[in-house]
């Protein structure tokens, strides 16, 4: 097939989509329904797609989908699933900060971040769907087509289709011939591609595929720190694929895919920030100090990661663990006797730091690390009985993943004191010169280093299982069915680790150190008094049990099964009536596992007493399962006209009314504390399911024999509980807030010439949060209320809270506020906030007296302060949802020309994309501001069709931009710093293909 052609028919926009019947039925019917067009004399190809699990014409499809074969996504230049933004109207794409990333389909994504939570997207690979996939990470390679419906497909596809579907439909044997395809591609960052795909028929009705692609390259991104180059590729993937087809009646097919990838990938880019330097007055206050500034200082401004000013570092002085280990003395001087701070509050962590501008330029002090290994095995069968086909499809998936990065993603300046020399209170010298010796720390994870270096670690296991069966008809007459059943079975475990060494001199420096001797926490009956367990192991070893460092468990089971049904009945040859229902029944299963970050226990498991709060010195309490049911019938109506124009060759329109569901979830739960030591307001332990009603109406047009086609969709959805997450307390919190979007899609393909063709998508949204939706925005949590003032927390507790201002000016005016003593009033503003019923007690019965008591008032943050202490609700009515632009666009032109006589062509195709600004969180405030931004790509191709030959020249990314296309907020006790993700940097590639 020609270029011209074969993208005509990959692009043309008579796309709808579908999944579910064999490949090989598929295939046959695309040429029974080829053929019968052709005698209709419409010229142009005919699109196949089983949008509803049923083998159809595209146009004959009452549902909004945008089908791109394998020679389109090669046009388009899209090699990933992070790219089909370009080729489907109101779609969006983000990576998230973890593990996943968010796809969005009208204003509607994954924005819930939780081993519990599920896709808005449903990705199904072969009409089978994939809770866990890679589909960011892993490239497409010889697939038949992707579809992509869009719009609640909550019959036939069920649980987690509230915005739409992504179907990965691979190529599948042929019987005909030995054929095969081998491509080589290098390009920009020493690029180095080799894929292509071997078919051979073993007999009449027994064929085998084999099919594999690698990419190799270099790092997009430069580390000027390690002076190395970052964020490159190492990945594979290989599918081997059988097809038996004994007689007309039954058919079977297995496939099995392999993924794999390791490298030096990122999964975010750079952290962005504009310091905050805290105030220089509260009230009529003047607050003297930088370390008590930096006490009343988030680390950073909620201000536009457009500024200059975003190129800075956090203001982290004022951290609870910098302080922590600030306020605890090393030794002494032996000459003068003075004593040695941990840290000094007088020298910031991150002073003077700015940073590069290139957002494709990083300075960091840990490279990335990057693993992943997935694999797909999917079974078959179908067998056919008269107009009656009964399918099943089996499917297991097994994904492992690993990554590791810098957590702080800035270099600080040297930070450690040199405890070389140093003597204790007796003037007896520090074994092995004390901690630091140099002013060097040698963290067991992460090595020696006189700077605060921090890495996090985001690893998942999971398998999933998945049968579906499924009873077709395909009758003469005006009724027909599709009735079927489902069962799924997913069971994950996802840990997030942050580890610095900040944490391990604190565990050793404040809760390990005996007289002169840093104790064995490993051995618990020889441990006397509060210990804290520091993990011994190198990074890639660790036995996961440590509290030196953060470690969120998450364990969880997810059970779910569902029976659905569709009616079809043709009213009248041109008016036609879908009924469909669908009841789905979800178990989900969670392990609470609690963090012990820095948490120790009196006398290794005696928790009277203890300091910090903890009950166990090391490992993790797993409490009883949390069992979370929840079900939903879901379905929908569409009515579709097929009248006949005179002035169009093929025209339907259509109106549909469907419910969609996305069951809830568990949040993780917090830190585990004795709650007579630290108490503070709880959260929510889950979330609610996710429901929308939708209503679409469209048009399908094929004019001029084929040669110019045009769809139009219009929809409103009406969300209920829409799950979005942000940090808290280091966990991600899941909320649920009601919306609404609505909106229109245009797409066209006209090609007037044989050689010329162009294709277009316009999409336009508009969504809107529901009136009195609330939540705390953790970046203004004052919400600009004078009388209230934002403190950062004692070191137990980890996120800031906003404290009156009348006591915190108390605390400023105190004598307790100047050098040296002034560590006690940032241990006493440390104390306004809930969780620190104990912190900083000066009680000599330890009866739990707060610090702030010593300063003249009484207060319980628990009672006294909005929300706990937590902060002022943000009204969020009316406002945008995140990642959801108002207007998508996408143009694209190709020329074809004929060159020796018509042996070769030489095609020219170019195409325009672009989205108009939007936000990244539900605040909309100025730092959630995404600009618009753009994206050009050019190839020239040449082919020499009887050899089935070409070479192409590609230019992606032609003006090298690098938009900011999302971020994800950090924590508190990070600063709150912004974590962006952007385009990949122009790219010039050529690749030669050789097909037989």
């Amino acid at each position: 097939m020609g270029i011209a052609r074969s993208c005509f028919c990959a692009c043309s926009t008579l796309a709808l989509i579908a999944g579910g019947g064999s490949a090989a039925l598929a295939q046959d019917s695309e040429a029974q329904a080829s053929a019968s067009t052709s005698a209709q004399g419409t010229e142009g190809p005919v699109i196949i797609v089983t949008a509803q699990k049923r083998v159809e014409r595209l146009i004959d499809v009452p549902i909004a989908i945008t089908a791109l074969s394998n020679e389109a996504l090669d046009d388009y230049k899209i090699e990933g699933g992070s790219e089909l933004l370009r080729a489907v109207p109101n779609v969006n794409f983000s990576k998230s900060n973890f593990s996943m990333y968010n796809f969005s389909i009208r204003g509607i994504g994954t924005k819930a971040i939780s081993a519990a939570s599920d896709p808005a997207v449903a990705v199904s690979f072969n009409n089978i769907p994939l809770i866990r996939n890679r589909l960011f990470e892993s490239e497409f390679f010889d697939m038949e087509r992707i579809e992509v419906l869009r719009g609640p497909q909550g019959t036939l596809y069920g649980r987690n289709a509230t915005s739409g579907v992504v179907n990965m439909i691979p190529a599948m044997p042929e019987f005909t011939e030995v054929s095969g395809e081998v491509r080589a591609e290098a390009g920009s960052y020493a690029t180095r591609r080799l894929g292509g795909h071997l078919n051979v028929p073993l007999s009449d009705t027994l064929a085998v595929r084999a099919a594999g692609m690698m990419t190799k390259r270099n790092g997009y991104d430069f580390n000027t720190y390690t002076n190395k180059r970052v964020n490159g590729r190492d990945l594979w993937s290989t599918r081997l694929s059988l097809a038996w087809e004994p007689s007309e009646n039954f058919r079977a097919s297995f496939i099995w895919q392999h993924f794999e990838e390791d490298d030096n990938r990122s999964r975010t880019g750079k952290q962005l920030c504009t310091r905050d330097p805290g105030p220089t007055q509260i009230g009529d206050t003047t607050v003297p100090f930088d370390y008590t500034r930096a006490k009343l200082s988030q680390g950073c401004l909620a201000a536009s990661l457009y500024d200059d000013a975003a190129y800075g570092a956090p203001n982290l002085l004022g951290s609870s663990q910098f302080f922590a280990a600030a306020i605890n003395l090393v030794g002494y001087k032996p000459d003068t006797r003075e004593p040695v701070n941990g840290l000094s509050l007088l020298s910031p962590p991150y002073r003077g730091i700015t940073q590069s501008r290139n957002l494709r330029e990083i300075e960091t002090a840990y490279d990335p690390v990057f693993r992943a290994n997935n694999d797909i095995f999917q079974l078959n069968f179908e067998f056919t009985m008269g107009d009656v086909g009964l399918y099943s499809q089996t499917t297991f998936a097994k994904d492992s993943y690993y990554s590791s990065q810098d957590y702080n993603r800035f270099v600080s300046v040297p930070i450690f004191p040199d405890s070389a020399g140093l003597v204790n209170a007796l003037g007896i010298p520090l074994p092995n010169d004390g901690l630091t010796p140099g002013g060097i720390y040698t963290d067991p994870q992460l090595g020696p280093s006189d700077r605060w270096v921090a890495v996090d670690i985001s690893q998942s296991e999971n398998e999933q299982w998945f049968q579906e069966l499924r009873l077709t008809s395909d009758m003469d007459g005006p009724l027909n069915f599709n009735l079927g059943a489902n069962y799924l079975n997913f069971d994950t475990q996802d840990d997030y680790y942050v580890m610095s060494n900040v944490f391990s001199y604190i565990a050793e420096l404040l809760y390990n150190r005996r007289g002169n001797d840093i104790i064995d926490c490993s051995q618990p009956e020889t441990v006397p008094g509060e210990c804290v367990y520091v993990d011994p192991n190198p990074i890639d070893q660790i036995d996961g049990e440590g509290h030196n460092y953060f470690r969120s468990k998450n364990v969880v089971e997810i059970e779910s099964w569902g029976v659905f049904g569709e009616l079809y009945w043709d009213v009248t040859e041109d008016l036609k009536v879908t009924l469909g229902g669908r009841y789905t029944k979800d178990t989900k299963t969670t392990t609470p596992i609690p963090t012990q970050l820095l948490l120790g226990a009196e006398d290794y498991g005696q928790s009277t007493g203890t300091t910090s709060g903890g009950y166990i010195s090391r490992g993790f309490r797993e409490f009883p399962d949390t069992v979370l049911k929840s079900d939903a019938f879901t379905g929908r109506f569409v009515v579709d006209w097929r009248p006949v124009t005179s002035f169009t060759d093929d025209t339907m329109f259509y109106a549909s009314a469907s419910r969609g569901y996305k069951a809830g979830g568990t949040n993780p739960p917090r830190i585990d504390v004795d709650p007579e030591v630290i108490q503070y307001e709880p959260l929510p332990a889950d979330f609610e399911p996710e429901y929308v009603t939708a209503f679409e109406i469209g048009t399908k047009n094929v004019f001029a024999g084929g040669r110019f086609s045009l769809n139009a969709t219009a929809f409103l959805n009406l969300y209920k509980d829409y799950q979005v997450s942000q940090i808290v307390d280091r966990i991600s919190l899941n909320e649920n807030f009601d919306a609404t979007t609505w909106g229109a899609e245009l797409e066209a393909a006209w090609a007037p010439t044989e050689r010329f063709r162009v294709d277009a998508t316009l999409g336009f949204l508009q969504t809107r949060i529901g009136d009195g939706e609330q939540s705390i925005d953790v970046m203004n949590r004052t919400q600009g209320n004078e009388d209230w003032v934002l403190v950062r927390p004692s070191p137990a507790v980890p996120s800031n809270c906003i404290a009156p201002r009348d006591k915190v000016e108390a605390i400023l005016n105190s004598p307790f506020t100047a050098p040296p003593d002034g560590s006690l009033s940032n241990m006493a503003l440390g104390s306004l906030c809930a969780g620190s019923k104990r912190y900083g007690s000066w009680d000599p019965e330890r009866e739990g007296l707060p610090l702030y008591a010593m300063f003249g008032f009484t207060y319980d943050p628990l009672t006294d302060a909005p929300n706990g202490g937590r902060g002022f609700f943000a009204d969020l009515s009316g406002n945008e949802l995140p990642n959801a632009p108002h207007l998508t666009f996408n143009i694209g032109a190709q020329y074809t020309l004929p060159i020796d006589g018509g042996d070769w062509q030489l095609t020219l195709r170019g195409d325009y994309y672009r989205q108009s600004e939007s936000y990244a969180r539900v605040y909309n405030t100025e730092i959630d501001r995404l600009k618009a931004w753009d994206n050009v790509n050019a190839a020239l191709t040449l082919t020499r069709p009887q050899d089935d030959f070409s070479l192409q020249l590609y230019v992606k990314n032609v003006f090298n931009d690098a938009p900011i296309t999302d971020f994800f907020l950090n924590s508190d006790d990070t600063g709150l710093t912004a974590n962006v993700f952007t385009l990949d940097p122009r790219i010039i590639g050529l690749r030669a293909t050789v097909g037989f």
